[in-house]
């Protein structure tokens, strides 16, 4: 238990000062840089004056202080390896929220047809620019707009499509690829 005078550590962040009262759970301490802060007691470590720490039976592990004290490193992801001249294909949101600023007072039969219409155009201005490669997201939701697509894109000769990265798109997506004769 912590007391008046104690000189205290806060864990999670570089905080040290000294106990000037307690109350329940509650510890006002006064910084180092002489400011008032009120910290919880499993916030704080109790740390020993330098003088005190050889004199003394229990040392506090440095070591474990610091390490509750670091910074989570964040976690790292599997990373897509790609050749250095591949081109990342250009990707296109199809999600009406992408579209137009505001969709209130359309229906859901306006809402469909105009994310038709949109990958229609991306798809005659990749076919018309020769881009070998585009990526439509269309999100999973009930996959009403990933069935018209499929739709749509079956009716092209020329096109294949199939589902996008799964690790990059999850379910949500669709990569379409143009043969091109050369």
């Amino acid at each position: 238990m912590l007391t008046k005078g104690d000189k205290v550590s806060v864990l999670d962040e570089a905080i040290n000062g000294t106990v000037v009262s307690v109350k329940n759970n509650d510890v006002l301490i006064e910084s180092e840089d002489g400011f008032m802060m009120t910290f919880f007691v499993n916030e704080l470590i109790k740390i020993q004056d330098s003088s005190n720490l050889l004199n003394s039976i229990k040392r506090i592990d440095v070591d474990s202080v610091a390490k509750q004290k670091e910074e989570p490193k964040p976690r790292s992801f599997v990373k897509e390896k790609k050749d250095k001249r591949e081109i990342s294909a250009p990707e296109f949101d199809l999600h009406i929220e992408k579209l137009v600023p505001n969709k209130r007072g359309m229906s859901n039969y306006d809402i469909l047809t105009l994310q038709t219409e949109t990958a229609k155009r991306h798809i005659e201005f990749a076919i018309k620019n020769r881009i070998p490669k585009i990526v439509f997201i269309h999100g999973v939701g009930e996959g009403i707009l990933k069935a018209e697509l499929d739709f749509l894109l079956g009716r092209y000769d020329g096109i294949d499509f199939q589902d996008a990265n799964y690790q990059k798109y999850g379910l949500g997506a669709t990569e379409v690829y143009f043969r091109q004769n050369k």
